[in-house]
């Protein structure tokens, strides 16, 4: 190809990613990326910036900062976006976007999908660059092609798509934002509420009504009391502090949707944390404290393993729900951060102080 030496003179990028998990997994891509980068194009340099994005109202991206940004380096090439909102058009979720004209790409880091590894990231990386960068190798763009997804590309005056496959799509992005909403991270903020539910799952130790209840309910309706405790709790979380996300005027319904599904799972993957959490505590007290003789003789019958643990499930999901009113009375809980539609409300230069 003619314009194969072009292409091997040597490429600059600058990714600039959303501060937190963007930026971290940025930084672990970078060396890799550099690498694949040199490959083609025989010289590469990639820099990696943590960097905030604002959105519109209608939620286009500030470009204001890239040309801010750019100004620092002595040759960029291509800027990637990296950024942890999901992005939707044509009723499909975007995984990238392209603006050739600014040479940059926008990438929605959930649209990966919880499972997204090293190197199906690099590949995303390589494919924009691929498309932004004059004289790049053509035949080079089938190599870092992502399975299943299909660019549409740029025409004059419009953006470039690579859009999510028609049906893993949209659980395969609900399942990246709720990995981004970090719920591992967000379920030590529930410690009153442990607390609270652990007072009240501890009555089930002491009081022999309920060590003869939990004997004789079927595991299936223990279950049931369990997921019905859980999901009580995670409405009262969801509620209490207005999680729940609403379609304004100017942004598409279906947005929200994503919003609520990834924030109803965040919440139940940390309730479910807590109550099994609960679970163990109040088995292992059980075990400590009720005798095995003591225990047969207020049931009249022989007990085992089973009896405890039947016990403790029983006693965790009525601690559960005693704690979700326990996080009513705790004033530094605050787990409107979790949801992506108040994060993305924090984006809107004149709204992000707002509530609503």
């Amino acid at each position: 190809m003619d314009d194969a030496p072009a292409a091997r003179s040597g490429v600059s990028v600058l990714v600039l990613s959303d501060p937190g998990q963007c930026t971290a997994r940025a930084e672990v891509v970078q060396e890799r990326f550099e690498q694949e980068l040199t490959r083609v194009f025989g010289a590469a340099t990639v820099r990696v910036r943590p960097q905030f994005f604002g959105v519109s109202d209608t939620r286009t991206l500030d470009f204001a900062p890239i040309d801010t940004l750019r100004g620092g380096f002595d040759r960029v090439d291509a800027v990637l976006i990296l950024t942890e909102m999901p992005r939707l058009s044509h009723g499909r979720p975007e995984i990238a976007k392209l603006f050739p004209e600014e040479s940059a790409a926008a990438l929605s880091y959930p649209a990966l999908g919880v499972l997204a590894g090293e190197r199906r990231l690099v590949g995303l990386f390589m494919s924009c660059v691929l498309r932004l960068v004059d004289g790049a190798p053509a035949e080079e763009r089938e190599r870092y092609a992502l399975r299943w997804n299909r660019w549409t590309e740029p025409r004059e005056g419009s953006p470039g798509y690579l859009h999510s496959h028609t049906i893993t799509g949209m659980p395969r992005t609900v399942l990246g934002m709720v990995a981004t909403n970090a719920p591992w991270r967000t379920a030590p903020q529930l410690s009153s509420a442990l607390a609270a539910a652990a007072a009240v799952g501890a009555f089930g130790i002491f009081y022999t009504s309920i060590w003869q209840m939990s004997a004789a309910l079927p595991t299936t309706r223990l279950l049931l009391i369990g997921l019905l405790a859980i999901t009580l709790m995670v409405l009262w979380l969801l509620l209490s502090n207005g999680l729940w996300e609403r379609a304004g005027r100017t942004a598409p319904g279906e947005v929200f949707v994503y919003y609520n599904l990834s924030t109803l799972l965040t919440l139940f993957l940390c309730v479910l944390a807590l109550y099994l959490a609960l679970f163990v505590v109040i088995l292992g007290a059980s075990l400590v404290v009720i005798d095995p003789d003591y225990m047969t003789d207020i049931m009249g019958t022989s007990v085992g393993l089973t009896n405890y643990v039947d016990l403790a499930w029983l006693s965790a999901a009525m601690g559960v729900v005693a704690g979700g009113l326990g996080t009513s009375f705790d004033e530094s809980t605050d787990l409107r951060q979790l949801t992506h539609g108040r994060r993305e409300m924090q984006r809107r230069p004149e709204e992000g102080g707002a509530e609503g």
